[in-house]
């Protein structure tokens, strides 16, 4: 790959502990990981995301780390991990990983050092008394209080305690942080929670100081080569959004407006307008992302009367036609992987999974569904444990016959979404998403494009290969351009496109 591997990649993101259990005790691996990734390398991805694989109470999913440079045990050991990287390399796959500097975990050994040396504690936000009425993005107060009198910040859960980024140690323990992957062959970071390191008395997101932090940032990624930072970076501002791009910063970041669009030809019109003029002048490359282990799966989402997605937004009960979910989840798979920039693919997305919804209460895991008092159901819905082979659980998940049960529970109807069940039939999302990357590596990824002329209801535009792309979001079928059809989300009807349905065309039309 070039040195600009990143601008038009697909990316595959790797919920480790969902992905696949290589030694039977219920929960992912880097074992299971390195078992399938010849799965991965004839899917046709460029690059694998993994969420965070470090030692953890899991108090957040992972996301409460307790030590930044090892592996936590459940999914295998550091060795392993550089083990991965070395067999990803070897069949062309890059590696991300995720960095989560703001917050740790309340077992790491900085915030217990803290905990027992009060004159330790200027890593933290610690106060007498709350500075604040600032809520948990969880729910409940961000603010905790220890034994011994005073109160901690954490803008998420209690067992993840936010850094003080005014505090140098903690600037040069995230450089040494991203040096100590870098020399072990990660090719990039994605940074969790990008926009909310710096702190005021009155905010917390998006303070002009958490620019510097980044330029520095990106002089140690500079001293590697091809080496890239990606941003998780949630804001409605896309002028402030692209002050994150600029080319001393962050090479991406996550398309959040795109993800969180309905399924409407204005809307996405919109987005992708918005998008395409935030990131041109800067030249950074736009981000296409449909699904992550923080949201509604698409094949639910789309089945929606209100097919938009807001954190908090996803409520228990709300009904949802999963036929037209997956006919959508299908035309907008094509629709974004044909757009200019890099595309994400979240674990099961190529499956056609639909978020599990009828999850008792008693197995939720995650705490924004615990701090919430059971109004919002959180996201183990997403992260579900992935349907291999067989036809009943675990579905190839786990080794063995005496596999454990899995962490989160799969249903039984898993059984037609098997990556087995979909490898020979070729009209399967599996086959559909095989296809496309196989077809975007060729003719689609970074570049421009040009809109086409169409009705109000539908969106066309040309790539710079001359691929075409139609997806027809009205309810009556569309004649095509003129040109020879590559691929298609669903069957055309009499030589015309059908509602819910993306077409590419070829460019020798």
């Amino acid at each position: 790959m070039s040195q600009t591997w990143w601008r038009g990649a697909a990316i595959y993101q790797v919920y480790l502990r969902s992905f696949a259990d290589g030694n039977g005790d219920g929960a992912g691996d880097l074992a299971g990981l390195r078992s399938h990734l010849p799965y991965l390398k004839d899917l046709g991805i460029d690059a694998i995301w993994l969420n965070p694989w470090y030692p953890s109470p899991m108090a957040d999913g992972g996301y409460d780390v307790a030590d930044y440079r090892d592996i936590e045990p459940v999914f295998g050991t550091l060795a392993e991990a550089e083990r991965f990287i070395e067999e990803a390399h070897e069949l062309g796959i890059k590696v991300i990983i995720d960095v989560v500097p703001n917050h740790s975990s309340t077992e790491s050994a900085w915030f217990k050092e803290a905990l027992a040396n009060p004159a330790a504690r200027d890593r933290f936000w610690f106060a007498d008394e709350p500075l604040n009425d600032w809520q948990s993005i969880f729910g409940g107060s961000a603010w905790t209080q220890v034994p011994d009198g005073q109160w901690y910040l954490h803008l998420f859960d209690p067992g993840q305690p936010d850094f003080n980024w005014n505090n140098p140690e903690v600037h040069q323990e995230f450089e040494d942080v991203l040096r100590f992957w870098f020399d072990r062959g990660v090719d990039g970071v994605r940074i969790d929670s990008a926009a909310l390191l710096i702190k005021s008395d009155t905010a917390y997101e998006d303070l002009d100081e958490v620019h510097d932090v980044y330029r520095r940032w990106r002089e140690v990624a500079d001293e590697y080569d091809e080496r890239i930072l990606i941003g998780e970076v949630w804001l409605p501002d896309q002028e402030r959004f692209a002050r994150y791009l600029r080319p001393d910063e962050l090479h991406t970041a996550f398309n959040f407006d795109f993800l969180s669009c309905a399924w409407d030809p204005a809307d996405l019109r919109r987005s992708i307008d918005l998008t395409l003029a935030t990131h041109t002048p800067i030249g950074a490359p736009p981000t296409w992302v449909l699904a992550n282990h923080d949201v509604t799966r698409p094949v639910t989402r789309y089945g929606r009367a209100d097919t938009s997605f807001a954190h908090g937004g996803a409520l228990h009960g709300t009904p949802t036609d999963l036929e037209l979910g997956y006919r959508r989840a299908r035309a907008a798979a094509l629709l974004a992987m044909a757009l200019p920039g890099s595309v994400y693919v979240y674990q099961g997305e190529e499956l056609g999974l639909p978020e599990v919804e009828d999850l008792p209460d008693e197995v939720r895991q995650d705490p924004m569904h615990a701090r919430s008092g059971g109004t919002n159901p959180g996201r183990d819905g997403c992260r579900i444990p992935l349907p291999w082979s067989g036809d009943e659980p675990p579905f190839g998940f786990g080794t063995g016959p005496g596999a454990a049960t899995p962490w989160l529970p799969q249903p039984e109807s898993w059984r037609k979404l098997t990556a087995e069940a979909q490898r020979t039939d070729l009209g399967s999302m599996l086959n559909l998403y095989r296809t496309a990357l196989r077809i975007r590596r060729e003719l689609l990824g970074d570049g421009t494009l040009t809109w086409l002329p169409s009705g109000e209801k539908v969106l066309a535009f040309t790539r710079d290969s001359g691929l075409t792309c139609v997806t027809n979001l009205g309810a009556e079928p569309v004649p095509l351009p003129a040109g020879e059809v590559l691929l298609a989300s669903g069957p055309l009807v009499d030589g015309l496109l059908p509602s819910d349905t993306t077409a590419w065309l070829s460019p020798q039309g």
